[in-house]
């Protein structure tokens, strides 16, 4: 009977083991390069930063605002330009995704159906 429970208390310990050595071990990277990016890629990325710095301009702005750092004169000298970069960025992004879904639709006209990202 002793002899059947050290052989149990082995067995579950090398299963637990053999189960938790997955979760134990540093994973592999399949590769450590860094895909480089194409222009259609990088442009996209140069607009989202636009519309992400021109976006947060206008956050900081308004708060400064309402706090009473900033003016209402001030206001509405920084508030135009800011609102207009940040338009101009969005309309660019909506121009670049339309472009881009115009180039995946087949001779057809439909969809080909690859998803955009």
């Amino acid at each position: 009977m002793t002899l059947a429970l050290v052989f149990a208390a082995l067995l579950a310990a090398a299963c637990v083991v053999a189960v938790a050595l997955p979760f134990l071990r540093e994973p592999e990277p399949v590769s450590d390069a860094l895909d480089e990016l194409d222009a259609g890629e990088r442009r996209r990325l140069e607009l989202f930063e636009a519309r992400d710095r021109a976006l947060a301009g206008l956050k900081e702005l308004e708060f400064d605002h309402r706090t009473g750092t900033v003016s209402d004169d001030d206001y509405r000298a920084l508030v135009g330009p800011l609102r207009r970069e940040a338009a101009g960025a969005l309309q660019e992004l909506e121009r670049e995704g339309t472009e881009q879904a115009a180039e995946e639709v087949d001779g057809e006209g439909r969809p080909t159906g690859e998803r955009i990202s």
